[in-house]
């Protein structure tokens, strides 16, 4: 497969989840596992452009895909990509433990709907639990890396 535009591999057992060769064998440990049941979306990844949870696909499901992980979406100087920016900008984070989760959902949103309504991010977001921020930072963020005005309904 290629992970973040590289090629890898590597000889698993065919139980392998994805989120665990990503994290294990590959050492991408942005890529968390939060609750091993698919119902927090913090192992999301893209596979093939498609955002996945990586703990409910296996690893060699992903044979000769193009897979990308929170690492990823840095840009080529390492600086952090828009949506990451965003998240920092506008606080989007605490704890930091789903956020790699949110901003792989993020981008696939905006890859969908380049312009979201808050309803429609909000609506998106509804794989991923954050148990800190309440979402509205979050909600933020993504407005704000679509590049609209960030007024929320709330405030």
């Amino acid at each position: 497969m290629t992970v973040n535009g590289k090629s890898v591999s590597g000889t698993i057992e065919g139980r392998t989840l994805l989120a665990d060769f990503l994290r294990t064998d590959l050492r991408l440990t942005g890529t968390h596992i939060g609750c091993d049941t698919s119902q927090c979306g913090a192992c999301l990844v893209h596979v093939n452009g498609m955002a996945v949870k990586s703990c409910t696909m296996f690893a060699v499901e992903a044979d000769g895909a193009e897979v990308v992980t929170i690492e990823g979406m840095a840009n080529t100087d390492g600086s952090l990509g828009v949506i990451q920016q965003a998240f920092q900008d506008h606080h989007g984070l605490q704890c930091g433990f789903c956020t790699p989760g949110m901003v792989m959902s993020a981008a696939a949103l905006l890859k969908e709907n380049p312009k979201p309504t808050e309803a429609e991010v909000r609506e998106y977001l509804e794989g991923n639990i954050c148990r800190c921020t309440g979402y509205h930072n979050i909600v933020k963020a993504i407005l704000a890396a679509s590049g609209q005005d960030v007024v929320l309904a709330a405030e």
